[in-house]
């Protein structure tokens, strides 16, 4: 049996595998969602259990029940879902299973088709599966840092409502009404979270979780001792937003001041892999050797450890937190 042939056989089998759990689990959301319907408007238990659960356990229960083994495990370790509320999108967690495999199979069948040796494949497919992780990370990241420079006009306007005979409350839903998202929508979730009842302290503590801001943590601890102590919130909330102004000052020149560094690990960490495929379109046979030989490969696993390394220490030099 040819080699090309084992991979695919392999290959489609854990795909095949991956795609019958998906749906699976699919099917059993319906059922799911029909008994938490039922539950929360008749108050009776499920069958086979004396206990009808509170409307507060129902909604507090997290998205894991009824799910597979393979979600399980993700949740318990990956924590997707608080990844898919940080970076605002859509998607279910067998959705972006199947996102993952596509781009597994893309990985797999691009290079043969493109004309490349069969044995990169597995490699391509190994590093595409990653990519929907990646884009995941990036939009997380570019709304944290978004939401990060909305934040000091966000705690100044409250502080202008409280000034005005406004409630905390009302500031809050000011914010949701007069900025743009991301803050927006976050600061007009803990308005509704507290106009229907919840303990502001909670719904703080929930903003806190859906954005790990540092500063955020700062604007939810002031509220809350102010609660309990008094004083002046809104001189508070000017000082926060003054501090966090300064800080983003500080870290402009800091940007500026490693801008070089930054650059120049830029251009180390891409010169290999550029070199490499450089190399090999001009002389294949020359390159084998890493993949044939001993030494070559040791060489080559040795090369890419290094590469890593040297991205973590880059990493860390140019990394100054502010």
């Amino acid at each position: 049996m040819s080699p090309l042939l084992l991979s695919l056989m392999v290959f489609g089998g854990v795909t095949g595998l991956v795609i019958a759990v998906v749906m699976l689990w699919s099917g059993q959301k319906d059922a799911e969602v029909e008994d938490r319907l039922e539950a929360l408007t008749s108050g009776k238990a499920k069958k086979g259990k004396d206990k009808a659960p509170t409307e507060n356990e129902l909604l507090a229960e997290t998205w894991n029940r009824g799910a597979g083994s393979i979600e399980q495990a993700i949740a318990n370790h990956l924590n997707l879902q608080r990844l898919f509320i940080q970076a605002d999108v859509s998607f279910s967690v067998s959705q972006f299973l199947l996102a993952c495999v596509a781009a597994a199979l893309v990985g797999f069948f691009g290079p043969t088709l493109a004309g490349l040796p069969v044995k990169f494949a597995p490699i391509c497919s190994i590093l595409f599966v990653f990519m929907p992780f990646a884009w995941l990370i990036m939009k997380r990241r570019k709304r944290m840092k978004k939401f990060a420079a909305q934040l000091p006009e966000a705690l100044e306007l409250v502080a202008r409502a409280l000034r005005a005979g406004h409630s905390l409350g009302a500031g809050l839903n000011l914010v949701g009404a007069e900025m743009s998202p991301p803050i927006a929508k976050e600061f007009a979730r803990t308005f509704e979270e507290q106009n229907l009842g919840m303990p502001l302290e909670e719904a703080l503590e929930n903003l806190t979780e859906r954005v790990p801001n540092l500063d955020l943590k700062f604007f939810a601890t002031a509220v809350i001792l102010q609660r309990q102590t008094g004083g002046d919130l809104a001189e508070i909330l000017d000082k926060i937003g003054r501090l966090i102004r300064e800080r983003f000052k500080i870290w402009g020149q800091v940007q500026a001041l490693t801008g070089e560094g930054r650059l120049s690990g830029i251009v180390l960490l891409a010169l290999p892999p550029l070199l490499f495929v450089a190399v090999y379109r001009m002389n294949p046979d020359y390159l084998m050797l890493l993949f044939t030989d001993d030494l070559g490969k040791k060489m080559l696993v040795g090369g890419i450890v290094m590469q890593l390394l040297g991205a973590v220490v880059i990493q860390k030099i140019i990394n100054i937190r502010i």
